[in-house]
């Protein structure tokens, strides 16, 4: 099993990121995915998620309205369309899979994002 994520990097006040994570190894379809952020000398927080098939998404209240997290299974990839971006969404961003949304079996390796003047 694997999730490889790329896209991370120093960006700007105000700008658009894009993250992915590809995975392989499991029936990626069948398995809800989430982002999960863990910021500098901080726990992890629980970014977004969405269920197997795209059609339900949900979002912490901190990226409402700025984040958008989608799927394509015959990619076997989901991203994470980040706008609007604020210093305290900098961290290391993990995509996460499992059974079901709020569960994590499976995890990608980590991508750094800095957002920074």
């Amino acid at each position: 099993v694997q999730l490889v994520q790329s896209g991370g990097r120093l960006v700007q006040i105000g700008g658009s990121l894009r993250l992915s994570c590809a995975a392989s190894g499991f029936t990626f379809s069948s398995y809800a995915m989430s982002w999960v952020r863990q910021a500098p000398g901080k726990g992890l927080e629980w970014v977004s998620a969405i269920n197997s098939g795209g059609g339900s998404t949900s979002y912490a209240d901190s990226v409402k309205g700025r984040f958008t997290i989608s799927r394509d299974n015959a990619k076997n990839t989901v991203y994470l369309q980040m706008n609007s971006l604020k210093p305290e969404d900098t961290g290391v961003y993990y995509c996460a899979g499992g059974a079901t949304i709020g569960t994590w079996t499976y995890w990608g390796q980590g991508t750094q994002v800095i957002v920074s003047l």
